[in-house]
């Protein structure tokens, strides 16, 4: 935040700066503009100062060379100047330096500068050469004339290159004013020279008077325009050189050079001549040096004037910037406090507070609790304000909301346990009635179908233990000894619908404690009817079990069927790792649901993998915490015992191979075909099988096992040595009768099935009877008495209200949909 924050301030201020830099680059181009403007009027006093000097060298080599061509003046030794020059040369020359000195630094400048610059330099350059060709010009002084004339013109030129710009229309003027008059000086300099050189001469010749007359009339032009450009000051100091005496005297002097009105042209007096015009050249250049340093001293106002302007407004934008950073910095500052505070606010709402407050209503009452929702941490009046006190009111609202739910889900899920409760009291009466059914019936058939109802009724009371797991009750059932682990896998086993397709091996003197048996033969029951029921029906489930390295035990459960996608298996694991709550998936695949739940609540660690050929493996963890000593008697040796074998024999065959359930046709005494007494091969509810293990030596059957909200017990084998035939868990076998004769001792079978096994012949090992069976007396059954109904339809509802009283949690039931490979559970 503080990055976008900055980013927010920085771009507008970089905006101004480069505005604001833009003008001010422009104001200091401007002030260069003027400043290198300033620089180069104030050559211009050396260049007229170099001008007027060479000038002067001009006009007096023309008449010296105009007296050479007369034969008036002597020649002189080649390589010497001439005597006239000779004080001359030295003048010019220091103006020379002085030039060089101040325009110099200014070579690098502009463009149009630097050029005229280079000529003016290349023509100073030659000038000595000139000054060594005069004394053999005197014949054709031209040339050396010319060189001269070349010079003063790029000086003029360099003169007039100061531009200021288009924006300065009065430096310009200035500029050209003294360039204008600089120009009439030139053309009196020449009159000057050519007047000189025919008086040098003694004559005119025939284009000296055309020329002086065009110089004349360029001079009388430039006069004109100098006076429309001047200032009035510039004007009076011209005018005041004007009427100077010598200035008079030269004006005069020369006016007898004009031919008008049949008057011919005089010849002057050289030396009277050249005397009184340098006085008016040299007022001329007072003029001059007025113009120039008229036009400089204004080039160095505007110059400074300019350069002050630029430092203002540079010296403002610095000011205004400073202030809007700092002013930025300090609004950034406390955006970003307010914003980092509500960030927190909102991190420790959603991350603390809110989780805690829905972790209590799940732990609470919610009802009898106080939820206090904190006030806002940002309590500025801007719309940070506003929004965290929005925010707080979504979380109060957040907080409301989950209390409703959770009063919702607590009396929808007591609604659910208390249905499920009443199913599980009508599934227990069912189950009394059909052990009453059980024990009065003699039809193979019925009580093959009895049975059936019977495995069918324990079942449904799982279903209804599921409901009560996800619920968060704890089981309905008791065990207050510790049980071995391999009575453990038979009771779960017993539990399942193809109990025959089970295959076990346990390791021996594994016991578990008993307050978690309940929990455990639930689990194991789940994923044992999860892969029986997921398998093909011709495949058999292998279950072993033994002890880990840690004091734990490991038990897998492997079958051979459908198998899972690799995501499906991640999201199963995923569930049997961490329970989740109860939702719609919990009504679909509730066996995965209560595998995770009964998983947590006894510590134990249960995971799925593939087995590489389209099978699962379920491997169950448990820790050394469940696991318990071997009690005292122990309950491997005596009665017991022998009940478990028989328990086991109605499993499992020789090498671990379960005989079927049902009726089985065996072959008679003569041969022929005849049914076997329907029995039950092994005990339809875990409880049976549960109680036949802890009746083994431990005392009255009343301890043997409890179910809460039935007092019924089962019972114990009366001998040792009870028949495969013989009571399993308070049933009776059909057609045992009872006789003082041993049986044989050699078991009699009736050959072998399809597996090899032995096909064992009903009642061969029963004693011989000694007397003809009693014919069975049929129950006579009595109307019920009304009082006995009625007390046992108050015993019904006191467990009803009992049921309602405990603590429950909700179930969210959702209506079951389409089945998918993650449903196995």
């Amino acid at each position: 935040m503080r990055t976008k924050l900055g980013a927010v301030l920085v771009v507008p201020s970089v905006a101004f700066l480069v505005l604001a830099g833009a003008q001010t680059g422009a104001l200091v181009g401007q002030a260069d503009l003027l400043d290198e403007f300033a620089d180069q009027v104030t050559v211009g006093r050396e260049i007229t100062a170099l001008v007027h000097e060479l000038q002067r060298e001009r006009d007096q080599t023309a008449g010296e060379l105009a007296a050479l061509g007369a034969g008036a003046a002597s020649p002189v030794e080649p390589g010497r100047p001439l005597p006239a020059l000779e004080r001359v040369y030295p003048v010019a020359d220091r103006a020379i330096g002085r030039f060089r000195e101040a325009a110099s630094p200014l070579a690098t400048g502009e463009a149009s500068w630097r050029i005229s610059y280079d000529r003016v330099d290349d023509a100073l350059e030659r000038l000595p050469e000139v000054r060594a060709s005069v004394p053999a010009a005197g014949q054709n002084p031209d040339p050396v004339l010319a060189e001269y004339d070349r010079a003063i013109e790029v000086l003029l030129v360099l003169l007039a290159e100061p531009s200021p710009g288009a924006d300065h229309a009065d430096l310009t003027d200035a500029v050209l004013r003294y360039v204008e008059f600089a120009q009439v000086k030139e053309i009196n300099s020449r009159i000057r020279g050519q007047l000189y050189a025919a008086a040098r001469a003694g004559r005119y010749d025939q284009t000296d008077l055309v020329k002086l007359a065009d110089l004349r009339s360029q001079q009388l032009t430039g006069l004109a325009g100098f006076r429309l450009a001047a200032t009035d000051q510039q004007i009076e100091r011209y005018d005041n050189a004007s009427t100077d005496p010598n200035f008079v005297a030269a004006v005069r002097l020369e006016e007898t050079t004009f031919s008008a009105g049949g008057r011919t042209a005089a010849v002057l007096e050289p030396s009277r001549w050249w005397t009184i015009s340098q006085q008016r050249a040299d007022l001329l250049r007072q003029v001059e040096a007025g113009a120039v340093d008229d036009a400089v001293t204004l080039a160095d106002s505007r110059s400074g004037e300019q350069l002050r302007r630029t430092l203002l407004t540079a010296g403002g934008v610095l000011a205004v910037l400073l202030a809007a950073i700092l002013t930025s910095i300090a609004i950034g500052r406390s955006v970003a406090r307010s914003l980092r505070m509500l960030r927190g606010q909102a991190l420790r709402v959603a991350q603390v507070e809110l989780p805690e407050t829905l972790e209590r209503l799940r732990t609470v009452d919610p009802v009898a609790a106080e939820f206090e929702v904190p006030p806002a941490d940002v309590r500025s009046m801007d719309e940070i304000g506003e929004v965290a006190e929005a925010f707080v009111a979504v979380h109060r609202s957040a907080v409301t909301v989950a209390l409703e739910q959770a009063v919702m889900r607590r009396h929808v899920n007591a609604m659910f346990v208390n249905l499920a409760r009443r199913s599980q009291v009508l599934v227990e009466r069912q189950l009394e009635l059909l052990d009453d059914l059980e024990q009065d019936e003699s039809d193979p058939d019925q009580l093959d179908n009895l049975f059936k109802l019977d495995h069918l009724a324990a079942r449904m009371r799982r279903n209804d233990d599921s409901l009560l797991v996800l619920a968060g009750s704890e089981a309905t059932r008791r065990w207050n000894r510790p049980v071995l682990l391999s009575t453990v896998m038979l009771a779960a086993v017993a539990e399942i619908e193809q109990y025959q397709r089970i295959r076990h091996d346990v390791a021996d003197g594994l016991y578990v404690v008993g307050h978690a048996v309940a929990d455990l033969v639930h689990l194991l029951a789940e994923l044992l009817e999860n892969a029986s029921s997921f398998s093909r029906p011709d495949t058999v489930v292998m279950v072993e079990a033994s002890g880990q390295p840690d004091g734990g035990v490991l038990v897998e459960i492997v079958d051979q069927g459908l198998g899972m996608s690799p995501s499906a298996l991640e999201r199963a694991n995923e569930v049997l790792a961490v329970p989740p709550d109860a939702d719609v998936a919990a009504s679909e695949r509730m066996g995965l649901f209560v595998v995770s739940h009964l998983a947590a609540r006894q510590g134990v660690r249960v995971g799925l993998r593939s087995t590489g050929q389209g099978g699962l493996v379920a491997a169950v963890r448990l820790p050394v915490n469940l696991l318990a000593p071997a009690p005292a008697p122990d309950p491997a040796s005596g009665p017991g015992r022998r009940m478990l074998e028989v328990v086991a024999g109605a499993v499992a065959g020789p090498n671990g191979v379960h005989a079927p359930a049902g009726p089985a046709v065996t072959a008679g005494s003569d041969g022929g075909p005849q049914r076997r007494t329907a029995r039950r091969e092994m005990p339809t509810r875990a409880e049976d099988v549960l109680g036949l293990a802890s009746g083994a030596g431990a005392g009255p059957p009343s301890t043997w096992w409890s179910r809460q909200g039935k007092g019924s017990a089962a019972t114990p084998p009366a001998v040792e040595g009870a028949p495969a035939g013989a009571a399993v868990a308070g049933k009776a076998p059909t057609g045992a009768l009872a006789t003082g004769n041993a049986p044989p001792a050699v078991p009699v079978t009736g050959g072998v099935n399809a597996n090899g096994l032995p096909i064992r012949v009903p009642m061969a090992q029963l004693r011989t009877k000694s007397e003809p069976a009693r014919p069975r007396v049929p129950v006579q059954r009595e109307a019920p008495d009304p009082e006995q109904v009625g007390g046992m339809l108050s015993r019904y509802y006191g467990g009803l209200r009992r049921a309602e009283a405990e603590d429950t949690m909700v179930i969210p039931m959702a209506p079951t949909g389409a089945r998918t490979e993650e449903e196995k559970y």
